[in-house]
């Protein structure tokens, strides 16, 4: 796999993508984004500090079925709380794939999948790691390594770790370890409506199983999110 390391770009996601057409495996690190992506659109906070990271993967000749998309996610979020865990960091993951430690946001996850005839091609996993960076604007509502451990973090280790551990395998049994959330009551918020539902479990194709006054459902996270702990 080659790994390119990047002073500064706009985005590792989008500078990744000119190695689609190569049909080889890539990884792209920066110091610093000047135009960071979120999920559905958003800006991502990405300054000196942090760890903003790009893995391009594709699945031929074995081909990815749609249908186990989640795997990429699940990978990829198991990848980041292995990450946490080996710098003494207790990290959660709430479904589907957010990270958190000490109960506030440690990286963001973007996932861009390119699709052929019902399969997976190829996918671009972007994560952008807190590690030392300064995050005051954002209101106390996300952490860093540094901050959680209590001493400086460097982004040269995260990177590193960061890398060992994407490119281990992962299992579903592994991304359920880091799932703490289960069996409590949440808010199930589907476009402008909310309800209460009791968080029963995690099936193997991402989906959550959740039961509710109308009885139990399996929720997409594409079309819903929610809400820990509220009813």
């Amino acid at each position: 796999m080659r790994i390119i390391s990047l002073e500064e770009t706009a985005s590792t996601n989008d500078f990744i993508r000119s190695f689609l057409c190569g049909g080889e495996d890539v990884i792209v690190t920066a110091a610093r984004q000047t135009c960071g992506r979120g999920t559905k659109g958003r800006s991502f906070l990405s300054e000196a500090g942090g760890l903003y990271f790009s893995a391009l993967t594709f699945y031929a000749p074995h081909a990815l079925p749609a249908e186990r998309a989640f795997e990429i996610m699940m990978h990829a979020a198991v990848s980041v709380a292995r990450t946490a865990a080996r710098f003494g960091v207790r990290p959660e993951i709430k479904w589907p794939n957010d990270i958190l430690a000490g109960g506030r946001k440690l990286c963001g996850i973007l996932i861009e999948n390119v699709l052929s005839g019902g399969d997976v091609h190829a996918s671009i996993v972007g994560i952008g790691l807190n590690v030392s960076n300064d995050l005051s604007a954002l209101g106390g509502i996300a952490t860093s390594l540094s901050e959680q451990t209590g001493e400086p973090c460097t982004v040269a280790k995260a990177r590193a770790v960061l890398i060992e551990e994407f490119l281990r395998p992962a299992a579903f049994e592994e991304y359920l370890s880091f799932v703490r959330f289960l069996g409590q009551r949440v808010t199930v918020c589907e476009g402008e409506r909310s309800y209460p539902a009791v968080a029963r479990r995690i099936l193997p194709d991402g989906r959550l199983e959740v039961e509710t006054s109308a009885g139990v459902a399996a929720l997409s996270a594409a079309e819903i999110g929610i809400r820990v702990g509220e009813i």
